[in-house]
This record gives C-alpha cells, sequence and structure tokens, in this order.
C-alpha cells in the first residue's frame, strides 16, 4: 500500500508540473493572436501566482481539516477546471478569470505534498518526487510545441494538457483510502507528523517570529523568481534575442525544465552521500555557470546555458524543502512550507512580470543579468540560515 501511494504522489508531482511551463512556451503564439504587449504574459502570471500564495497561506489550516489526500485531489480538479478554461478562452481578459482558480489550485496541494514526503522519505525520495514535477514541466513545452506546429494553435495545446489533468483527479479520488494510513517504517518515523487534533493552524506573525523564517522565505522568493523567470521568458529569449522562430523557441526553450528533470533524477543518487547543504551548494554553482553562459552571444552558449542552470536548479527546491523539519522542527515543519511556499510564490508573481517590463522597454537580453541578482541574494540567504542553524545546535 505504501509503494502504490508513492507511486500517486510521483503522479501527482508530474501534474504539477504540467501547467506550469506552458504560459511561457506558448506566449509568442498567444500574443499576438490576443492583440496584447509582450509584458501581459507578466500579468498572467501575476495573477496565477497570487492564487498561489493565497491558498500557501491556508495549506497549514486546510491539511488540517481534510488531510493531505483531499487537498491534492481538490487541488488538482481546481487546475483542470482552470486549463479547460483557457483553451476556451478568446480574450486576454476571459484568461484573466481562469487565471484565478488556475492559481488557487496549485498552492495548497505543493506545500501540502512538500510536507507529507518531507515527514515520511528520505532525500532522495523528494528529490525523484520533483523529478516528476520536471517530467511534467518538460512535457508540457513539448506539447505546446506539437500543438503549435500542426497548426492546431495554442489553445489545442491547454485542451491536452487539461484533458490529463482531469485523468490525475479522477486517479487521486480513487485513490482516496490511501493516504489514511502512513508510510510504514521508515524513512521518517510516522510519529513524527504532528496529529490534526494536537495543534492549532499557526498564524503568519507566529511563523515570522521562528528563528530563521526569515531567510527562508527570502531564499524561497528567490529561488522560484529564478525559476519561474527563466521558464517564463526562455522561450522569448531564443525567439528575440536568437532569432528562432517561435515554434523552434517554444520547444527548444523546454532544455530548462529538461535540465531540472535530469539533475532531480541524478540528485537523487548524490544525496546519499551528500548533505541538503551540500547539494544546495553544488546547484547554486551550476546556476551561476549556466546564468553565465547565457551572456555570451552564440545559440549553442543560450542553450547549454538553460541546460545547466536547469542542472543547478533541480536540488534546490527539493533539498531546501526536505531539510525544513531539520532546521525548525517536525512540528513546525507544515507551517513553515505553507508560508514558504506563499514567499516562494510572491516571488513568482512579482519577478517575472517585472523582467517583462524590463524586457518591453529596454531588451529581452538582460535576462541573465537579472538571473544572476537573484541567485546573488539567494546564496546569501541560505548562507544565514545555515549559520543560524549550526548555532542552535551546538550545546
Amino acid at each position: 500500500m505504501t509503494s502504490l501511494l508513492l507511486a500517486v504522489i510521483y503522479l501527482a508531482f508530474i501534474s504539477l508540473g504540467l501547467p506550469d511551463s506552458l504560459l511561457g512556451a506558448a506566449w509568442p503564439a498567444m500574443q499576438p493572436s490576443l492583440g496584447v504587449p509582450l509584458s501581459y504574459a507578466g500579468i498572467l502570471s501575476m495573477i496565477i501566482a497570487l492564487g498561489t500564495v493565497v491558498s500557501s497561506l491556508q495549506s497549514d489550516r486546510l491539511t488540517l481539516r481534510l488531510g493531505t489526500g483531499r487537498v491534492t485531489t481538490i487541488s488538482v480538479g481546481m487546475t483542470a477546471a482552470a486549463l479547460l478554461g483557457f483553451s476556451l478562452s478568446g480574450s486576454f481578459w476571459q484568461l484573466c478569470l481562469w487565471a484565478i482558480p488556475y492559481g488557487l489550485g496549485a498552492g495548497s496541494v505543493d506545500a501540502a505534498l512538500n510536507n507529507y514526503v518531507a515527514l515520511h522519505y528520505k532525500s532522495r525520495h523528494m528529490s525523484w518526487l520533483h523529478c516528476m514535477w520536471g517530467v511534467g514541466a518538460t512535457t508540457g513545452p513539448y506539447i505546446m510545441g506539437i500543438a503549435l506546429a500542426r497548426g492546431a494553435g495554442w489553445s489545442a495545446g491547454y485542451a491536452t494538457i487539461a484533458g490529463l489533468q482531469v485523468l490525475l483527479t479522477l486517479l487521486l479520488l480513487l485513490s482516496l483510502p490511501l493516504w489514511k494510513s502512513r508510510p510504514g517504517a521508515r524513512e521518517t518515523a510516522p510519529a513524527a507528523a504532528p496529529a490534526r487534533e494536537q495543534r492549532k493552524p499557526l498564524s503568519l506573525a507566529a511563523v515570522l517570529g521562528i528563528p530563521g523564517a526569515r531567510e527562508i522565505m527570502i531564499a524561497f522568493f528567490c529561488y522560484c523568481a529564478l525559476e519561474q523567470t527563466c521558464g517564463l521568458w526562455a522561450s522569448s529569449f531564443l525567439h528575440l534575442g536568437h532569432g528562432m522562430t517561435e515554434e523552434r523557441a517554444a520547444g527548444l526553450a523546454a532544455l530548462f525544465f529538461l535540465g531540472v528533470t535530469a539533475g532531480r533524477a541524478v540528485s537523487g543518487f548524490l544525496t546519499i552521500r551528500l548533505s541538503d547543504t551540500r547539494m544546495i551548494r553544488l546547484g547554486q554553482l551550476l546556476l551561476l555557470i549556466g546564468t553565465s553562459l547565457l551572456f555570451l552571444p552564440a545559440s549553442a552558449c543560450a542553450l547549454a546555458g538553460l541546460v545547466l542552470a536547469g542542472l543547478g536548479c533541480a536540488p534546490i527546491y527539493p533539498c531546501v524543502i526536505h531539510a525544513t523539519p531539520s532546521h525548525f522542527g517536525k512540528e513546525l515543519s507544515q507551517a513553515v512550507i505553507g508560508v514558504e511556499m506563499a514567499a516562494a510564490y510572491i516571488g513568482t508573481m512579482l519577478m517575472p512580470p517585472l523582467f517583462g517590463v524590463l524586457a518591453n522597454h529596454i531588451a529581452v537580453t538582460l535576462l541573465p543579468l537579472y538571473l544572476l541578482a537573484l541567485l546573488a541574494l539567494m546564496t546569501t540567504m541560505t548562507e544565514r540560515l545555515e549559520r543560524k542553524t549550526d548555532r542552535r545546535a551546538r550545546p
């Protein structure tokens, strides 16, 4: 039963990734058909991210009340409906309306699943599960690229992903009994997870008062801002900065998510020998190399830079999440992870649209400089958190 539940969680992580990269891949084709400026992708991204912030901040309360399985099922169903709405939309304002459930469906499930895995499974499973997110995020642009290449349009790409999400929602409904029994013989002791009746949800102010919480929030803000900015604008960077066709740029933009996916598959094995902290630092080094390559004018360097940037992103998210119970304690982990997710999605909400404004008024070729600035702040915050944790651990 434990293995079957883990397989369901793997599929749920694929579901999380499928919609995340669609907007960036489709936008070069969507923009002219909608008759809106290039930067309007940032508006949609901001609405989606705002919804995830709201639902992430409620994840502790919802998970305590409904349980991880029900939160996951409801959230995936909302995402499926939103994607179907995207495929049927013919104007920008309609997309803005459907972006609301699009975002609300992502935040709670992300926090709930991440905390569940952090409590009940080892670090390698967290990396491999986020590898499954990368499978979804890599598959999304390819499906969209195929739809565009065949002349079916971006609506067909969204409709295809919506259909896949509907199938997963049905599977999750069937799997609800599996969530009633926790993973056995661990991995992490089942008793370590707080029972619903043992505590009440923590307020935002209470979480912010925990030592190290502010650092991890800023770090997550920067990480997701970097990842989503790269994912959203990579296609436009290749199209406008390197002269590739819309169809080719949409397909090759998936190289970033391919790097994330491959990197997380490898990271799962590396975590057997390397700590979460060392994995995070390794990822930051690869990100530095990858984003630096994007400064070079050759298209081959840009493509290599996207792959390396994806490889660098690979271990950071899952290892930071998996280390949360160690940094803050198992009883506080769900509340802290919920706030981490909210900070991450605030970064997603604000920073990609901000880059869109810069790209619209200056040039899309500013992308690598923008990414490097986010990387520098993220690295500073993760190192500060490590120093605080080290001081707490001393006798």
